[in-house]
């Protein structure tokens, strides 16, 4: 069994039944049909393997991240914008991604936790991805509109918790693209 097969299906399962759910060393080797104590050996509890997830989760989002900042055939505001796109699979599929990182920081509320902080690191990126973009767009007030790009992205997955419509993702992508016309615009002198 490798480490990824059970990354991969322990993050299936968090992705549609949540963290407060999260499945136990024992149900994730009984659903791999693997030995528990095998697993144990890499994993010693369900927190290891959670944040381990979590960590591979993110390592996959940065590995996109990247290849999509060097992507040349899509402008920086697409983008930006690409991942609803993503996210919108990711619904369609019954599969909720970044919703964990959000429910992690809940869950996990004390700052100085290993959980917690691995989704702060996640957050982060996330921003720092769309300050990128946005001083590549010279957009006025780079800081200010990554923030609120930021707001809507983690709006929309807050919701996501709760209604798992791919709905909510469409009217976030349709905010953001909003967003980011107004500082567009703001750029080109025509909201002064």
């Amino acid at each position: 069994m490798q480490r990824e097969q059970v990354l991969e299906h322990t993050l299936s399962v968090l992705e549609k039944s949540g963290i407060a759910a999260a499945p136990g060393i024992g149900q994730i080797a009984s659903e791999l049909d693997y030995p528990q104590h095998q697993l144990q050996r890499f994993w010693p509890d369900s927190d290891a393997l959670l944040y381990d997830a979590l960590r591979y989760h993110g390592e996959q989002i940065e590995l996109w991240r990247r290849r999509l900042l060097l992507d040349e055939q899509l402008s920086h505001a697409e983008k930006l914008l690409a991942r609803y796109q993503v996210l919108a699979e990711a619904v369609v599929k019954q599969r909720y991604p970044g919703c964990l990182f959000i429910a992690a920081c809940n869950f996990y509320p004390d700052p100085q936790h290993p959980v917690h902080q691995l989704a702060e690191l996640q957050k982060q990126a996330s921003w720092d991805f769309s300050h990128t973009l946005l001083n590549q767009l010279e957009v006025d007030n780079p800081h200010l509109v990554a923030h609120q790009m930021e707001l809507i992205l983690e709006g929309c997955l807050s919701r996501l918790l709760i209604k798992r419509r791919l709905q909510e993702v469409e009217h976030a992508r349709s905010l953001a693209e909003d967003v980011l016309q107004i500082a567009l615009c703001r750029k080109n002198g025509a909201l002064s």
